[in-house]
């Protein structure tokens, strides 16, 4: 079996720099999340759902293990530093996410770059942060319609979002953006 080809310093910039751009991004949806929030709370998992953005462009455009996670950890450290106080949010929420992206590619033994890979891993992560959600947030306050159309925007959220990554992270590799990755020798001979 061929070893995985390696976290050059092509691929770490590139990570760094998609997850500048989405740790950006997910600044403004945090921002946005409190007046959702605060307006009409059966949208918060449309915008929760942007949090899948680092790790789908980076698989998208890279196609190799840990890129998922270290973009979104990068993506979680510039939101961090727009929006000091969620931190903590921020830095796990990327963890989770990240760590769940990279276990569905890792189940495909990172060979799969299909779409519908990458709408197995929007519905995982929605599924389990629509769980998380029902436990954390008092979502008895909706009628019971409320509730379920709560739910599912938690798992919709992360499949639009992942629809956009796919869009942006293909653009990025017609574009040309994708660096060149030495690929380690093959153990076959």
């Amino acid at each position: 079996m061929a070893r995985p080809a390696p976290l050059t310093t092509r691929v770490l910039l590139t990570c760094a720099a998609i997850g500048v751009a989405t740790g950006v991004l997910q600044a403004g949806a945090g921002a946005l999340s409190g007046v959702i929030v605060a307006t009409w709370p059966i949208l918060y998992g449309l915008v929760l759902g942007i949090h899948v953005l680092p790790g789908v462009i980076a698989q998208e455009l890279l196609r190799q293990p840990w890129v998922a996670l270290l973009t979104h950890l990068i993506a979680a450290l510039v939101a961090s530093a727009v929006v000091p106080v969620w931190i903590g949010r921020y830095i796990g929420t990327a963890i989770l996410i990240g760590l769940l992206q990279e276990g569905v590619a890792a189940l495909t033994r990172y060979r799969r770059w299909e779409a519908w890979r990458f709408f197995v891993s929007a519905v995982v992560v929605g599924v389990v942060i629509g769980a998380a959600i029902w436990f954390a947030a008092d979502v008895t306050q909706f009628p019971e319609w409320g509730q379920v159309v709560y739910v599912a925007l938690f798992v919709l959220g992360p499949i639009a979002w992942t629809a956009v990554g796919l869009g942006v992270g293909r653009a990025l590799r017609r574009a040309g953006v994708r660096p060149r990755v030495p690929q380690p020798p093959s153990s076959e001979g």
